[in-house]
């Protein structure tokens, strides 16, 4: 250590040597222009072969030439003869380079190059005599210089908030972090597989948003300059995907991107990803059995088994997943029995004997109260796939009431590793009871300081009749996480939202 480092952070000292080190590659790059070697100048390089194709194709491609194109991951240094690790999309190859081979200047130009630079190959396939796959090397170009180095083995990025802020270099560095991305990608396109095969329209809503809904989630605002009036990024697609169901369409989906100006944890992002679905003529049990089948059958194709691990647990997928009234779950693990409360006064009288807070307070009904118990009680113990269904009235202000007993609702949720994975109920349709059910929210709303509206389009849209549906909706992002066993949803988003430093 130099003594001018003698009072630095180890922080600072990696800073310091890593502007060295830009300022050394900066100087690299002043001298290539000099002599009119710009390599940002280069706009095409043509590619004959992947790197995984070299390798799982190798006894039809040995002997012939090739052209690749990548990153310098690594450099063994042997005098006038180099190995180095290209790294493509699809994964590292060993290079040679020789200066026989390719001629005194290019190889005096490679030797100034630097790990992390992008080059191209033309070369020859072959194995060396220690059985590695490689390309011996005839020309080498420099296609674009990198002016920072790379972390060495990691080092230097340690940090998990640097990581998402810098999330070109995770990937760069740590392969496992480009395979959780390409899943879901797969998850993706195997979803819209799923739904399509079942006579689903994939469509797309509005994202900016006329009027706040009385919904409990908080928006985020801006402001149109031309018809000068504040608009909301959308807190959901339900609303316009149900006019959609009005307007004749019977199974319509969106994969809709959602921003909620809220907290943020482990499993919540204010800019997430959820998908929406619609479908006519049917009930919420119709919507239990999708989204058990989907789920099994992404999970087959994504993990390649029914039983898969999630942060230690193991998770079946593949078997018959339980499907619990609230009342029976809330019985069930709190011993609680909610049809033994006569009164709304005999709910809270029972939420008292088991220190058990209801927000709601005097106000709570036995509905809120069961809604308490549930939550405290009930959801962390969910760990294997489990179907939560019959949710209070006071909860599900869009889901319609139950005819055997209107203080619940045809409404689920469905639960695994004790995380609620997606929600979905049989629709209000009643125009009349929609509006009510707004009118309770909008003022719950303002009493909290919002601007929020009843949403009167979407009940004129009602009022010329929308026919029994079913709807479902679930974040893609939560998904993810669990076919990729991944602890935090900023491991699953490419650009998580970071705070500015």
């Amino acid at each position: 250590m130099s003594e001018n480092q003698d009072n630095l952070s180890t922080e600072e000292i990696v800073e310091q040597d890593i502007n060295i080190l830009k300022k050394v590659r900066i100087e690299k790059l002043a001298e290539l222009m000099e002599k009119e070697a710009n390599p940002y100048e280069i706009t095409k390089y043509e590619v004959t072969a992947k790197n995984i194709d070299i390798k799982e194709k190798f006894d039809e491609m040995e002997g012939k030439a090739v052209s690749i194109a990548g990153r310098i991951m690594t450099w063994r240094d042997m005098g006038k003869a180099n190995f180095i690790d290209i790294a493509d999309n699809t994964g590292r190859l060993q290079v040679y380079v020789k200066m026989n081979d390719i001629g005194e200047d290019n190889f005096a130009e490679f030797k100034k190059w630097d790990i992390g630079d992008i080059v191209g190959i033309e070369g020859i396939v072959f194995r060396t005599r220690r059985g590695e796959i490689s390309v011996h090397t005839s020309k080498i170009t420099l296609l674009s210089k990198s002016l920072l180095p790379l972390p060495e083995k990691w080092h230097g990025l340690k940090d998990q908030d640097i990581r998402y802020r810098q999330r070109y270099v995770d990937l760069i560095v740590n392969p496992g972090v480009k395979d959780t991305f390409i899943k879901r990608s797969m998850v993706l396109r195997e979803i819209r597989n799923y739904l399509d095969n079942l006579g689903y329209l994939e469509v797309d809503t509005p994202v900016l948003h006329t009027l706040e809904i009385g919904a409990a989630a908080r928006p985020f605002i801006t402001h149109h300059n031309t018809l000068d009036m504040d608009m909301y990024l959308r807190i959901e697609t339900e609303l316009y995907l149900k006019r959609l169901i009005v307007g004749g369409f019977e199974k319509v989906y969106e994969v809709g991107r959602i921003f909620r100006n809220e907290g943020m944890d482990s499993s919540h992002n204010p800019e997430f990803t959820t998908i929406e679905m619609y479908q006519a003529y049917t009930d919420y049990f119709g919507m239990m059995d999708i989204i058990e089948d989907m789920y099994k059958v992404l999970t087959k194709k994504i993990c390649g088994a029914d039983v898969i691990e999630y942060q230690g647990i193991e998770i079946n997928m593949g078997a018959e997943w339980k499907r619990l009234t609230m009342i029976e779950s809330v019985l069930q693990y709190a011993g609680v029995d909610y049809n033994s409360w006569k009164t709304d006064e005999d709910a809270r009288e029972c939420a008292k004997s088991h220190n058990l807070e209801v927000d709601e307070g005097k106000d709570a009904t036995k509905g809120h109260v069961l809604i308490a118990f549930f939550e405290e009680f009930v959801e962390d113990k969910l760990i294997q796939p489990t179907i939560i269904y019959d949710y209070p009235v006071e909860n599900s202000p869009l889901a319609k009431r139950k005819a055997s007993d209107p203080l619940f609702t045809e409404r689920f949720e469905y639960f695994i590793y004790a995380r609620e994975m997606g929600n979905a109920f049989s629709e209000l349709n009643d125009p009349i009871d929609q509006r009510e059910r707004f009118v309770k929210q909008v003022e719950a709303k303002r009493s909290q300081g919002a601007n929020a509206e009843v949403d009167e389009d979407f009940i004129t849209a009602l009022e010329y009749g929308m026919p029994p549906t079913a709807g479902l909706g679930f974040g893609l992002d939560r998904l993810v996480m669990l076919l990729t066993n991944s602890p935090s949803i900023r491991d699953v988003l490419l650009f998580p939202t970071m705070k500015r430093i």
